[in-house]
């Protein structure tokens, strides 16, 4: 039987899309002015944001202690939301629609590890929330996940698969419970 050896880690081929130098702002600009429980203005978080490459519509807000690994890997539509202490682990592309909700403590986690082999090697997959979805509070959305139109992901769910749009999930894994009727 093998075991775990992670001296052998190597992530070698994966790459940020940011220069060290960039990588290096960004993880004091991160602390500063996102995590930062003392900054509860959301425009200036915004403007850092799109300084460092992220690609954030008009509308959004974003609340305090908000940690985002890299910006340049982040697209964001109009009007969308980001509550309280919510993580967006975006080591790929994490593309958010239009009047989204991602709920206080969420997280979007693009990585993991594969832990059928012994170097227990890096697995990405991008991460799409599609317009006007919810994420509810703490939840997780896993990696290679789209979260199809106006879906709901309820408190405390992971999302380890796609979801079908206008239709409400809950639990660990997420499983169907209804129909979204906006009426």
């Amino acid at each position: 039987m093998s075991r775990i050896d992670l001296s052998r880690y190597n992530n070698s081929w994966y790459h940020t899309g940011g220069s060290s130098i960039k990588r290096f702002l960004w993880y004091f600009t991160n602390i500063l002015f996102l995590i930062n429980p003392l900054n509860p203005c959301s425009g200036i978080k915004v403007k850092i944001l799109r300084l460092f490459g992220a690609k954030i519509g008009k509308g959004v807000v974003i609340k305090p202690s908000v940690n985002i690994k890299y910006p340049w890997n982040l697209s964001i539509g109009d009007y969308t939301w980001i509550g309280e202490n919510v993580w967006i682990d975006n080591l790929v592309q994490v593309t958010i629609g239009s009047n989204v909700c991602i709920s206080q403590g969420a997280m979007l986690l693009c990585g993991n590890h594969n832990y059928k082999k012994p170097t227990f090697d890096l697995m990405v997959g991008k991460i799409t929330l599609e317009d006007g979805c919810w994420i509810g509070a703490q939840s997780t959305v896993c990696p290679g996940v789209t979260v199809h139109s106006h879906a709901v992901l309820g408190v405390a769910s992971v999302a380890n698969r796609d979801l079908e749009p206008y239709t409400i999930y809950q639990g660990n894994p997420a499983q169907i419970i209804r129909k979204r009727i906006i009426v």
